[in-house]
Order: C-alpha cells, then sequence, then structure tokens
C-alpha cells in the first residue's frame, strides 16, 4: 500500500503517487472507459488516493469518466480538477483561456455534476490567463473554498512570482508542474519559492511523456490527435539525441533490477515529501509497475549514476511547440 504525503500547511494529505487520468480520454491513442475504470478502481486497492483530471481532458469526458468509476467510493478519492485552459472543442472550435471570477463559478458547478460529487478537493487555475489578474482568479477561487465547493487550492506551470501573489491572496496548497530526471526547469526558482511558504509539488509527466520508458516512437509515427505527433523532443535531431539518454536509464535500472519506469518515477519521488509524482496511465499492468517504484530505495551512488545518465542540460528541444510554450509562466 502507497504511503500519505501532505502537501502544504493545511492538511492537504494524499498517496504519495497520484494517477494521472488525462490518457483515459484523449491524446495518447485509443481509449477504453471499460479498462480505464478497471484501472481506478484498481488504484484505490493499492493505496492512490489522489486523480487528477481537469474539463479540458477530453473535454469533459474525462471528468465524467472519473465520477462514473468513482461512484460510491468517493471518500476514498482526492479528487483534483482544474479550469481555464485553452481547449479544443468538440464542435472543431477553440475555447481561449478564461480565468474571469464568474466563469470560475460557472466551470466548477458544472465540473461537480460531471463528477457526481459537491465538493472538489483541489481546484486549479489549468493555466495564466492574462487577460484576469491572478489576484482576481485567487480570490474567486477563494470564495469557493468559503462556501464549501471546493476544499484546496492550486495553481499550473506557474512562476515564483505568480506563487507568491497568489499565495498573498488565498493560501496555496499545491502547485502542479511538469517535473521529472529529465524535465529540471523547477530547480533553480519554482522549487526554493514553494519550499519558503509551504506548498507542494505536484510532478505530471514524471516519465517524460513516456520518453523515459525507451519505448516512444518518432513523432511522425503518431496519428495527428496524438499528443506526441506534434512533440518538439520527439522530432528530427532531437529524437536522436533523447532516445540516448533513455538508453543510458534503460542501462541504469536493468542493473538495478527495475524498469526504466520505475527508476525514473523513484527518481521524482525522492525529491522531496513535499513531492508527489501523477504518472497517467489508462492500463492496470502500467498502474502496477508504476507503483512498484515507491519500494524503490536510492542510495547516493544510484543517484548519481541516474545523474550521470541524464544531465539537465543534455535534454534536445522544448517540451512544447512555441504556441503551447506560450502558456507556460517561467
Amino acid at each position: 500500500m502507497l504511503k500519505t504525503r501532505t502537501l502544504g500547511r493545511h492538511g492537504l494529505a494524499v498517496s504519495e503517487l497520484g494517477l494521472g487520468c488525462m490518457g483515459m480520454s484523449q491524446w495518447y491513442g485509443a481509449t477504453d472507459d471499460a479498462e480505464s475504470t478497471a484501472t481506478i478502481h484498481r488504484a484505490l486497492e493499492l493505496g492512490y488516493t489522489l486523480f487528477d483530471t481537469a474539463e479540458a481532458y477530453g473535454p469533459y469526458d474525462n471528468e465524467e469518466l472519473l465520477g462514473r468509476a468513482l461512484a460510491g467510493r468517493r471518500e476514498q478519492a482526492v479528487i483534483a480538477t482544474k479550469f481555464g485552459f485553452p481547449m479544443k472543442l468538440k464542435d472543431g472550435s477553440t475555447a481561449e483561456a478564461d480565468s474571469r471570477p464568474e466563469h470560475i463559478t460557472e466551470v466548477v458547478e458544472a465540473s461537480l455534476k460531471r463528477l457526481g460529487t459537491d465538493y472538489i478537493d483541489v481546484l486549479y487555475q489549468h493555466r495564466l490567463d492574462p487577460k484576469v489578474p491572478i489576484e482576481e482568479v485567487v480570490g474567486a477561487m477563494g470564495e469557493l473554498v468559503r462556501q464549501g465547493k471546493v476544499r484546496y487550492l492550486g495553481l499550473c506551470e506557474v512562476g515564483a512570482k505568480t506563487i507568491r501573489r497568489a499565495h498573498a491572496v488565498h493560501p496555496l496548497s499545491v502547485v502542479q508542474a511538469e517535473f521529472s530526471v529529465w524535465e529540471r526547469n523547477l530547480e533553480d526558482e519554482v522549487i526554493p519559492v514553494l519550499r519558503e511558504l509551504g506548498i507542494g509539488l505536484v510532478g505530471f509527466c514524471p516519465l517524460g511523456r513516456g520518453f523515459l520508458t525507451g519505448g516512444v516512437k518518432r513523432a511522425e509515427e503518431y496519428p495527428e490527435d496524438d499528443f506526441r505527433h506534434f512533440d518538439p523532443r520527439l522530432q528530427g535531431a532531437n529524437y536522436d539525441q533523447n532516445m540516448a539518454i533513455a538508453a543510458k536509464i534503460k542501462e541504469v535500472a536493468t542493473r538495478h533490477d527495475l524498469t526504466p519506469a520505475q527508476l525514473a518515477i523513484a527518481w521524482t519521488l525522492h525529491q522531496g515529501d513535499d513531492v508527489v509524482p501523477i504518472p497517467g496511465t489508462k492500463r492496470r499492468t502500467y498502474l502496477e509497475e508504476n507503483t512498484r517504484s515507491a519500494e524503490v530505495v536510492l542510495d547516493s551512488e544510484l543517484l548519481a549514476e541516474i545523474e550521470a545518465a541524464v544531465r539537465a542540460d543534455a535534454v534536445a528541444g522544448p517540451r512544447y511547440n512555441e504556441r503551447m510554450m506560450a502558456f507556460i509562466d517561467r
């Protein structure tokens, strides 16, 4: 069974690993609601409590899937969802980032219905809205806490200055951002501020969107409805350089009787008790493999091997295309 970690200073207790649910509904190949539901149920059995979703995933389908899967088991779960992502709608149109206070209230009411619950454990702003000051956004989110519709607040992919401004309005419990052994952009500024203010870190993509498993293909081999088709790190010479990193990780993992995924997740877990990785999967097999990473003990020698295999400056290419990178607040 997974252990518990407490994020932030206001008692947000979650499993040391969370489950990222996005891929159950979009971006990573064919979906299978039956297997995804079975994966969520298996996660509960293994001690997972943190389940991460968003209105943008699907859009909307993922919240509905999670709500159905947790029916009758709501009290076993910590549900984290998000608003305000610029998303493509099912009719082909695009909804821009929208964090107007009145819109936040509307989105939360809709999310509560889709999730089949009367409260959201963790509410994130998914991406900054340049049109709305963060103080107004967090003020509206804080009002939802006072109403009992939300318990804890978080932000996604934000920089140190934004974190300070937001936290001054209403305490943040968590910040969510991409964080892995090969994506270390948080280490210089963001993580020190989180620790100064007592805010936890939820790290998504601890496997580099699967790259650290060594099993990812070139971008052009994926269909256009798969996120990886547009991933700069899977394109051209970037792919070749990054595959060399994945091969080194696999070599280290094999020598220690681990899978590359287990080694990579274990590294993220090792970064502090205030860090919770949320590897995403829609299959029970991978869930169980990922869960065993919590049992891995990383001594100084093994950590040094990992660092040597993945130097922070060795990764080739940005993690998003130019349009998506514009939404990252650093």
